[in-house]
């Protein structure tokens, strides 16, 4: 039985305590802790008090980040029975129950969305309907692979696109 793996919280009051990963390979992908940081760089001025959906939440990464950053509260969506543990356990782990919830479907309005679907396949079109349920200026920040491009989300203006290695990270406002 191989050990579990973990990543660090890359900022925030939070900034390098250890969470796990899902245990078996395929579960999910883990962000890099580059991307992580050029995101939290990027959005940490529009986190405090905000309302975050953590869609694909694999490990809770993103979404627990935000929270350390000032975010209000975050939503965790997964549908994969191991993700699923591994991010209550981490929620649990780190005593945010009262500021952080999984979820089964997406309700209510966000102010900021991650995305980071599985590169294999990045289902757009979910990305997009998750979208809508952006506020009005809220952001969406999606990782993507190079290819296939994502297309023009409907209502969305993108206003950043970075890559790191194979990761493409793109941030969308809603207009």
């Amino acid at each position: 039985m191989r050990g579990k793996t973990q990543i660090r919280i890359v900022s925030g009051s939070l900034s390098g305590r250890l969470i796990d990963t899902p245990s078996n390979h395929g579960v999910t992908q883990p962000m890099g802790e580059r991307e992580r940081m050029a995101i939290f760089n990027q959005v940490r001025p529009y986190l405090a008090g905000a309302k975050v959906l953590d869609a694909f939440a694999g490990s809770a990464a993103l979404g627990i980040t935000a929270l350390s950053n000032g975010a209000a509260s975050a939503d965790f969506l997964e549908n994969n029975p191991k993700a699923i543990k591994t991010i209550q356990a981490n929620i649990d782990k780190l005593k945010l129950n009262q500021n952080a919830r999984l979820i089964r479907r997406v309700q209510g309005e966000y102010d900021i969305i991650f995305a980071d679907p599985p590169y294999e396949r990045p289902q757009y079109s979910r990305v997009e309907n998750i979208a809508k349920h952006l506020k009005q200026g809220g952001l969406l920040i999606l990782s993507h692979p190079g290819t296939p491009e994502p297309p023009a989300f409907v209502g969305l203006a993108p206003i950043s696109d970075r890559s790191y290695a194979a990761a493409h990270i793109k941030i969308f406002q809603k207009i």
